[in-house]
């Protein structure tokens, strides 16, 4: 059992990400009931309806979950008060400083894992005392670093810039992409494209059609003046990349992406003119499988990685 199995409690070093739109309870306790951490993604449950989702998710499952809090969002204060009176043991934080929050959690109980996409930003973390570190390449859907570093650059440089217990996202929806990030120093992956295409994803079923669809470069990083998003080239991209070019103004781009754009896109079968967050790695994704099959096939694709790497000397 590696550092990050014994932190959480889990059996396998599998983490769901705690996505927008997708990571409700029935994806989170999928995710715990298969070995791995299922995170509930409270950036898009309002603090009563998280406490909802989080009351499902404790008659679905014994095993260890979490949630995942966007520290930018707006509601931040009032989803830590629901995780600490809902007993909640793990909370993944991103988009904001680990200083925040971590203390307070740390206070009544709670394990606090920091999402980061620079090596600066993860010795900041063990500064600020969290329990472990997420590094997320650029190659990871949704809200992104703005270096464009990629999973196998960033993963041994956070390695050197911390002794924290260590996980690896962006690109991974393998087992060899798992042994791969093992090799530069990671103890576990955190997972969202490949489920957020399950059966259990909250997503709507437009939108895992369009994102198992997809071919290698249709999705994008853009809105950098904003905040880096990497988003499927559908109507709403050719928009705000038109804006790019030309030269557009922040205010001018937040027009183009209204509240409720990723709803649209992820949630309400919108996927012209909505925001549809997806990973670069949804290209080699063509089927959508439930989350207990995903999980039994990484492990066995981890372990035929291994064998394979036996006859290279």
């Amino acid at each position: 059992m590696n550092r990050i199995c014994e932190l959480f409690g889990i059996e396998k070093p599998i983490i769901a990400g705690g996505m927008v739109w997708i990571s409700g309870w029935r994806l989170a306790a999928a995710v715990s009931n298969a070995g791995g951490l299922g995170l509930l993604g409270a950036g898009s449950l309002p603090p009563e309806l998280l406490r909802e989702h989080i009351g499902k998710l404790k008659a679905a499952t014994d095993k260890p979950w979490g949630v995942n809090l966007p520290l930018m969002n707006p509601a931040a204060e009032d989803i830590v008060k629901v995780c600490i009176e809902e007993g909640v043991k793990i909370v993944f934080t991103s988009a904001g400083s680990p200083k925040k929050y971590t203390s307070v959690f740390h206070e009544h109980g709670i394990k606090v894992a920091h999402v980061v996409s620079s090596s600066v930003f993860a010795a900041k973390c063990e500064a600020a005392g969290v329990d472990a570190v997420v590094c997320e390449g650029f190659e990871a859907g949704g809200h992104n670093g703005r270096e464009e570093t990629t999973t196998l650059v960033l993963v041994p440089q956070v390695r050197k810039a911390t002794t924290l217990p260590l996980i690896a996202a962006g690109g991974i929806a393998s087992g060899a992409a798992m042994l791969a990030v093992e090799a530069l120093g990671a103890e576990g992956v955190q997972i969202g494209t490949a489920f957020a295409l399950t059966e259990e994803s909250g997503a709507s079923a437009s939108f895992k059609q369009r994102c198992t669809s997809l071919e290698e470069g249709d999705t994008m990083l853009t809105l950098k003046q904003l905040s880096p998003t990497r988003l499927v080239k559908n109507q709403l991209f050719e928009r705000i990349d038109e804006a790019e070019k030309r030269g557009a103004t922040k205010d001018e781009l937040l027009a183009l992406v209204p509240p409720g754009s990723a709803r649209r896109g992820i949630f309400e079968d919108d996927t012209d003119n909505g925001e549809v967050e997806i990973g670069q790695v949804a290209s080699a994704i063509k089927t959508v499988k439930s989350v207990e099959t995903l999980v039994r096939e990484l492990v066995a694709d981890y372990q035929e990685a291994r064998r394979r790497l036996t006859e290279w000397f």
